[in-house]
Formats: structure tokens, sequence, C-alpha cells
């Protein structure tokens, strides 16, 4: 016992501060649950190597399946988006251009190219969930490219970074339509053209899709002016894109009405 006091009366500092830290650990715990979950976490792993690397493959898939239900909520509201502005233009879209009522599929990029002329990218969804050629892709930044090919459970669209693919579009809130293209350059920047010389334009100002097709639902965001050239009467405008092609994730697949009722006559 005498050596239990004579113990705690040479190192009583070093005690109490020992003391005091374990309770401000404890409290801080506590009253923090990312606090409490790394700590369990640390205290896990240096138990329990293997466990620890279990429980990290575990967050990870905890992760993953929560970026899949925030996909499906996006996709939703996409679908109520597309819809509730087809039913308020009804009657111009529908008679003048076919378009009917929208649906949305989730898919995940699992191949991308963007150092190429000709850039295509794969994903995960085909021919099973009703994917067919010409179906536009966004994604929650804006236009991602058309469908080209598809196999029963894949699907291979040509980017909006490919040479040939040509997207409608147009200034937004204006009726000045144009066409998107790519020559080939930089992978942050398309090319708008077809847009006459005198009217009203600037940098910043943004560009969306047209309308003016079946593949994509008007309104749908591509980029912003970052700099505009003249060629004989028209413009030629550089578009920053909102999209990094470089790094793509969840897409959506925008299928209508009119386009699955024209593929099952074919």
């Amino acid at each position: 016992m005498k050596r239990i006091f004579n113990f705690i009366i040479k190192n009583g500092n070093r005690l109490l501060f020992l003391s005091l830290l374990g309770i401000s650990l404890a409290l801080t715990i506590q009253s923090h649950s990312y606090h409490t979950s790394k700590f369990i976490g640390a205290v896990e792993f240096v138990g329990d190597g293997v466990h620890g690397k279990i429980d990290t493959i575990g967050n990870y898939m905890g992760l993953a399946e929560k970026n899949d239900s925030l996909a499906e909520e996006n996709a939703k509201l996409l679908r109520i988006l597309f819809n509730k502005e087809n039913k308020n233009e009804v009657i111009k879209i529908d008679s003048v251009f076919g378009i009917g009522p929208k649906n949305v599929v989730i898919s995940k990029v699992i191949s991308n190219s963007y150092d190429l002329h000709e850039n295509y990218i794969i994903i995960n969804t085909g021919r099973k969930a009703g994917i067919n050629v010409d179906m536009g892709v966004i994604n929650d930044l804006g236009v991602v490219g058309v469908i080209d090919k598809v196999s029963p459970n894949f699907a291979k669209l040509a980017s909006i970074l490919n040479n040939k693919s040509l997207i409608n579009a147009k200034i937004k809130n204006s009726n000045l339509i144009g066409t998107i293209s790519w020559n080939g350059k930089s992978t942050g920047f398309v090319q708008l053209s077809d847009i006459t010389r005198g009217v009203s334009i600037k940098k910043g100002d943004t560009i969306v899709t047209g309308g003016l097709s079946e593949i994509f639902p008007e309104n749908i965001d591509i980029g912003t002016i970052d700099k505009m050239e003249t060629s004989n009467s028209s413009f030629m405008i550089h578009v920053k894109l909102f999209n990094d092609m470089t790094n793509l994730g969840y897409v959506y697949i925008i299928k209508s009405k009119k386009t699955q009722e024209t593929l099952q006559k074919k």
C-alpha cells in the first residue's frame, strides 16, 4: 500500500493529465457520432487487423448503396421534371415534334474514352432494360452523349466529345438555335455553330438543349459561352462544358414513349 501511495505522489501530475485526457476523450466520443465511429473503428483495427479490413469493405459497400439510392432519387426527380414540362407544353411539343412522356433509366459508366477524335462511353445497361439507339444520356450536370449501339446488358454511346456528334442546342432564355459539335481539341469545350451574327450574346451565357429532336428534352444544361469567333455571317461559339467528361459515374438514359413505340414497330 505504501508503494502505491509513493507511486501516486511521485507520478501525480502524469496521472492527473492522463485522467483528464481520458475524460475529455470519452466526452468527445459520446457527444459526436462521427468521433464514436472513428474511435471504435480504430480500436477494432488495432485489436483485429482482419476485422478492420472487413469493416472498411463494409463501409465502402454501404457508401456504394447510398450512391445507388441517391442516383435513383435523382432519376425520380428527372422523370417528374421532364413530364411536368411536357404537360405544360403538350400542344406545341407533341403536335410539332411528336414527343411523348419521358422515362429515365439509371446506368453507370464502366468505360470512357476522351482523348480520341471519336470518343465513346460504355454503360452497364442495355436492351434488357429497354435501351436502344438514339436515346439521349445525361447526368446531374448536363448532356453526356447519345446511344450508338446496344447489346442485351450494355450500351455504347457517342460522347459529346465525339467529332461526329451533332446536338441541337440554343442559348438559354432565347430562340437562338444552333448545333453543338466538337473540334477534337480540349475535353472541356465544345463548339456551337449556326448562330447568326448581330444577335445579342455574351460570355457567360448558358447553352442548353434546343428541344427540336426526340433525343433530348428542351433546356438540359450543356455549358456556358467562353469566347466567340466570327465566321462569315455567323458566330463560332466556344462553350465551356459543365461536365467533366474525364470523370463520369452515374448517368441517366432518357426514354420517351414515342421512341419506344417506333422501335417496337421496326
